[in-house]
């Protein structure tokens, strides 16, 4: 990932709500969200290159999400990050005690932040700078910065994610069975949001300011790097859920669409 947005214990049926985009080179080989054919425990997209993810489910509703920290000078080497996604997938510890082992091997990682999650708990963990959390109830974003980042476009996805688990959390309470098929629509749109703020309010990231303006909304156009998919999730307090995901080419063609029940 490199934009998410993530609602932890802020909904009366939801206990866990995920709103993010994947941006990578179109040319990056990539399966579409599926339960993986090799471990069919294990839901969702995949990178064919290094063989993880950068968002998935497992078991129980285990919930693991990475994203790059974006930094020029930093090393780039090491092992791939996507393997952080699907070795918790692949585990059963529980979140707290895989984050604490790891932590102790994260900076052998080009930067990257990650969120693991599992009936009990949401843990974060950063290598650039090193930085570990237990987190609380709230709505909690990312990008390619520290964890809460005040980035204009982590901000605005983070509104729309609090809007949206005040309204579905208001409908839900009013009705006398849960409704399992919420209106998406304005996660959806908040994950297509194409709007550039001002150079101002640009964070400075070492790539020079044409390149922080061409990065700086949700959504990402280009023809050889954009956003590869929108991702929607959210998982019950029973560990039931949904997992959505949006598909799109160069210059944000619309490839397809699934959806995956666990």
């Amino acid at each position: 990932m490199c934009l998410l947005a993530l609602g932890w214990l802020r909904h009366p049926h939801w206990r866990l709500v995920m709103a993010g985009n994947r941006d990578e080179f179109h040319a990056r080989p990539t399966a579409a969200l599926a339960s993986w054919q090799d471990e069919p425990s294990i839901i969702g997209g995949r990178d064919l290159r290094s063989g993880g993810s950068w968002a998935g489910i497992g078991p129980a509703g285990r919930m693991a999400v990475v994203t790059n920290v974006r930094d020029p000078l930093a090393a780039q080497a090491g092992p791939s990050r996507g393997a952080l996604v699907a070795d918790f997938l692949r585990g059963r510890d529980p979140a707290a005690v895989h984050m604490d082992r790891l932590a102790g091997i994260a900076a052998a990682y080009a930067p990257f932040n990650l969120l693991l999650a599992d009936s009990d708990s949401l843990e974060y963990l950063g290598n650039h700078p090193a930085e570990r959390q237990a987190l609380g109830p709230g709505v909690h974003g990312m990008s390619n910065g520290a964890l809460d980042a005040a980035w204009p476009k982590t901000r605005r996805l983070m509104a729309a994610l609090s809007r949206w688990l005040d309204h579905e959390g208001v409908r839900a309470l009013s009705h006398s069975e849960t409704d399992p098929t919420p209106d998406l629509a304005p996660l959806w749109n908040a994950l297509a949001d194409e709007h550039r703020p001002a150079d101002s309010d640009l964070p400075d990231t070492g790539i020079g300011l044409e390149r922080e303006r061409w990065l700086s909304p949700a959504f990402i156009r280009g023809d050889d790097y954009g956003t590869r998919a929108s991702t929607v999730l959210l998982i019950g307090q029973d560990g039931h859920g949904q997992m959505h995901e949006r598909r799109f080419g160069a210059q944000g063609v619309f490839l397809g669409e699934s959806r995956v029940d666990f």
